[in-house]
């Protein structure tokens, strides 16, 4: 991969969204790296440890409590507006509407899965049922707060299924179509 910057004088905001074990996490990561820009990515779980919660009782709370969703989205969005950055989160394509470019990874759920049982450990079976209902519980919630719809992503300025890519290779897909609509040069 070549090595990217941000033309001087300007600033830069990718946001990219996907549901659980999509690759979020790891091509924001990587696409933060590759930029030498800020990542942003506070998550329930980040949240939940904060909180001294597990992430299940931070999802449980969460349907009947708002401000866990109302924390999390505010202070992505309000970190993310302070510098350049990548934003990684379940609403950052919708959340942040200043972003240069928003993108959205897409997995099947038996691949999504699969990826938590590598990163997590437990039983796959159970990550599934408790994958789906996270799912399920998010639209729930999204629909309700916010009026989104996560699971309609034509908000999305590109639009990648990571069951067919690298997280390298959806890094420079990204970084493809940041230099071609000018918001990056190679350095």
């Amino acid at each position: 991969m070549s090595d990217y910057k941000i033309p001087s004088g300007k600033s830069l905001r990718v946001a990219i969204s996907g549901r659980s074990g999509c690759g979020n996490t790891t091509v924001s990561t990587l696409l933060s790296q590759l930029l030498g820009v800020k990542l942003i990515n506070f998550t329930f779980r980040n949240l939940a440890q904060e909180m001294g919660l597990t992430l299940p009782q931070v999802i449980e709370n969460a349907k009947t409590d708002d401000s866990y969703d109302r924390t999390v989205d505010t202070r992505q969005v309000e970190l993310a507006k302070k510098e350049s950055c990548v934003l990684g989160s379940r609403l950052a394509i919708w959340m942040l509407k200043e972003a240069d470019l928003k993108v959205y990874l897409l997995a099947s759920e038996e691949l999504r899965a699969s990826r938590i049982l590598n990163r997590e450990g437990g039983d796959l079976e159970e990550i599934k049922r408790f994958t789906a209902m996270r799912d399920a519980e998010d639209t729930k919630r999204y629909k309700n707060l916010y009026g989104i719809d996560n699971t309609d992503y034509t908000a999305a300025d590109l639009i990648i299924d990571t069951s067919k890519h690298l997280p390298e290779e959806i890094a420079t897909i990204i970084l493809d179509e940041l230099e071609k609509r000018g918001l990056v040069e190679k350095a």
